[in-house]
């Protein structure tokens, strides 16, 4: 079995509206849905120890289909830093063309700039600023790479069960698998 897509990752954000208004405002990226969470399931699944919890949750589309889910807990805590080299989410990251428009767009918007323009060894460009809660946000042009990865998806097994491509079995141990193709 494999999955199909990437399909959403969840911040939790301090001011709803703000975070609603900062990924539609600034990158384009519409809320899609909202809904509040009964007060039963803040407490119990989602570990909120309060009188009278609340949590809203948005879903914001970014083109190419993924979602950005963003929840608003009430009473709100502290936010906690995001170290690079402790294990958990790091960072999300949007496919841009013309990478130095972006970084000027992002700037004259007041966006809070991490890193200039840097190329990767790789070839491609990027650079990281933070929403207004601090979360990190890559922004990537990966110029021709971006059709050589659309393409290698679907032939990307294909070659490294041929051994065209690394061998990156030395990471982790697969299990066998029937090829119905």
């Amino acid at each position: 079995m494999r999955v199909r897509s990437f399909n959403h990752v969840g911040i939790t954000v301090a001011d709803f509206n703000r975070a609603v208004k900062f990924y539609w405002e600034v990158f384009g990226c519409p809320l899609v849905g909202v809904s509040d969470a009964p007060e039963e399931r803040v407490k119990a699944f989602f570990g909120v120890d309060a009188k009278h919890p609340t949590c809203k949750i948005g879903w914001i589309r970014v083109p190419g289909g993924a979602v950005i889910e963003i929840f608003e807990f009430r009473p709100d805590q502290a936010p906690a830093g995001v170290a690079w080299n402790q294990v958990g989410l790091t960072h999300l990251c949007f496919d841009v063309r013309n990478i130095r428009r972006w970084y000027d767009h992002l700037k004259a918007r007041g966006v809070e700039m991490v890193s200039p323009v840097e190329r990767s060894p790789h070839g491609h460009t990027l650079f990281f600023v933070k929403d207004p809660d601090g979360n990190l946000i890559e922004l990537t042009d990966l110029r021709h790479m971006h059709f050589v990865l659309r393409w290698l998806g679907p032939l990307g097994a294909w070659f490294f069960r041929r051994g065209v491509v690394q061998d990156y079995r030395k990471y982790y141990k697969p299990k066998a698998r029937k090829d119905h193709g």
